[in-house]
């Protein structure tokens, strides 16, 4: 089963105290200083520089833009090959670009794509560009593993595109860890008390950024999501379109963002799906996630009792299911459970594969109660750890996939949130333990006061704001009533923040629409990108 990641879902939320859990998002950093701080007055006669020339406009980006990619058959993939994946008639290629785009001729990197060409090519429309999400997540996967969620009008009449962004996948990827030292790092519980656990996350915090920095620091400064924008302009232009049609996903839909208010006059259809508020700081954002989170566990808890009750491990009183599940699941800090394979299933990697089996809609409800009562009842935790280890990206033989570096690196390049004011932590952490109190069981205003990215090495200018994209085409933003990753509040936001935007809602549970099976959505989003479509103002799926 696919997850479209949204963010790591710890419990204690170790990383968003640092900053680097949760989405923050960017701005350019390039406002004009007002004429008080730049030393004129209205009379000055100082002539207007002119501006610099982005995109295809500057000559010194013309041997990327003007580039030809050299489409091959995809070699053979043993894990598409074990999971079954017909892979036949899909092309791989790289698309060359700047590592730095204010000094492209001193540095570039490649970044691996995937082509699924139109399956009616007197019908094609152009390219349909796709990201799934994280940051981190890969769009060759996506692709290559996804490719029947794009079956029907969509690949008629599209050649479906994947890439890695930068810092990601087969697309130079940030390295900070080998494989044992991920494993260490995600078997360890965090601390219950209050101060150890400061402690160890200040510490954690200096230790990951100098493992990213040895490894990977050349890249660091240069793996933010307008960087990614920049590249997807140039794979546009080299594949040929003139607009860019354009479907992201959870994180994905801020890339999507990013790129309208860059190239506002490039968009052709951009979906943005399972929105991220571009407006919103990371802790913000985190607390409503982890809040969207906790009302999710619940609706599972009480839907396993009510509707379940023959595969139901948490008892007949559906007002007191999910505490029942999070004592057992927090009991397994001091207990936890020894798997098959002599791993220790403890409480974080627990609560990992509750929550990854809550980003799914309802139908994976069943593999969760499947899990738990695995956990509860024989005393197993193969299941929950498994699914942890599928969020993590750690495959059956131990290997994992450069996601989870890349999606710290990504953050921290995107924004770095200041420490939060005695008040504004204070604050967080009664919200938490108000609306989230199991999840965030044992929080106090410590956890949330510390700066995000305060130890990373490079220090990013962008920060949170409103993306209003004058001049885009028209964006179509969709956003799930249930969402815990990307709640619905945040796709209104996202929508009423654009100039041109229509908001489509899937009433139902889990993160994001796209492949979830709902016909209207799929109708709607395949009306839009093919005919350009777009559904009327208020339209809801059932």
């Amino acid at each position: 089963m696919k997850i479209y990641r949204a963010a790591r879902p710890r419990v204690l939320l170790t990383a968003l105290a640092a900053g680097t859990l949760l989405l923050a998002t960017a701005c350019d950093g390039k406002s004009a200083p007002s004429q008080e701080q730049a030393g004129t007055t209205a009379a000055s006669t100082a002539a207007t520089p002119t501006p610099k020339p982005t995109g295809e406009a500057d000559p010194a980006l013309k041997p990327f833009y003007g580039q030809q990619i050299a489409w091959t058959p995809c070699p053979a993939d043993p894990k598409a090959e074990k999971a079954k994946v017909d892979t036949t008639g899909m092309m791989c290629g790289k698309l060359h670009v700047p590592l730095d785009y204010a000094n492209p001729a001193t540095d570039a990197i490649d970044l691996a794509l995937i082509k699924h060409p139109a399956a009616k090519a007197d019908q094609r429309v152009g390219s349909l560009m796709v990201n799934p999400g994280g940051p981190g997540g890969s769009g060759v996967e996506m692709v290559e593993f996804g490719a029947k969620d794009f079956a029907g009008p969509l690949h008629d009449r599209f050649d479906v595109i994947g890439f890695d962004p930068r810092g990601t996948g087969a697309s130079s990827p940030v390295v900070c860890y080998d494989d044992k030292q991920h494993d260490a790092l995600n078997d360890q519980d965090a601390p219950l008390d209050p101060a150890t656990r400061k402690a160890e996350r200040a510490k954690l915090s200096v230790d990951h950024a100098a493992a990213c920095q040895a490894k990977s620091g050349k890249l660091l400064p240069f793996v933010g999501t307008r960087n990614t924008a920049r590249d997807l302009d140039v794979l546009r232009a080299v594949v040929g379109d003139k607009k860019l049609n354009y479907l992201g996903v959870s994180y994905g839909t801020y890339l999507g963002s990013v790129y309208a208010e860059e190239f506002p006059k490039n968009t052709g259809r951009l979906i943005l799906d399972g929105a991220v508020d571009p407006s919103q700081d990371s802790l913000d954002h985190g607390i409503d996630q982890q809040v969207g989170f906790e009302k999710s566990f619940e609706r599972f808890a009480a839907d396993c009792v009510e509707n379940h009750g023959d595969q139901c491990s948490l008892g007949k009183d559906k007002d007191k299911a999910a505490k029942k599940a999070a004592d057992f699941l927090d009991g397994l800090h001091d207990n936890p459970i020894t798997t098959k394979d002599g791993r220790k299933l403890g409480r974080d990697q627990a609560w990992t594969g509750v929550i990854s089996m809550l980003y799914g809609d309802t139908k994976s409800w069943e593999y969760l109660r499947n899990a738990l009562g695995w956990a509860m009842v024989r005393g197993k935790g193969d299941m929950l750890l498994a699914f942890a280890d599928q969020y993590n990206g750690r495959d059956e033989d131990g290997h994992y996939s450069p996601m989870d570096e890349a999606n710290g690196a990504i953050r921290c390049a995107d924004a770095n949130r200041p420490a939060a004011t005695p008040e504004r932590a204070a604050a967080a952490a009664s919200r938490l333990l108000a609306e989230a109190p199991l999840l965030s069981k044992g929080v106090t205003a410590d956890d949330y006061a510390e700066a995000g990215c305060a130890h990373w090495p490079f220090q990013t200018t962008e920060k949170p704001h409103p993306i209003r994209a004058e001049g885009a085409a028209p964006i179509l933003v969709v956003g799930t009533t249930g969402d815990p990753a990307t709640p619905y509040a945040s796709a209104e936001s996202l929508a009423k923040g654009f100039a041109n935007a229509t908001l489509l809602t899937r009433v139902g549970e889990g993160h994001a629409a796209f492949g979830q099976g709902n016909a209207c959505i799929d109708k709607a989003m395949a009306a839009y990108l093919t005919e350009g479509t777009m559904p009327a103002a208020g339209t809801r799926c059932e």
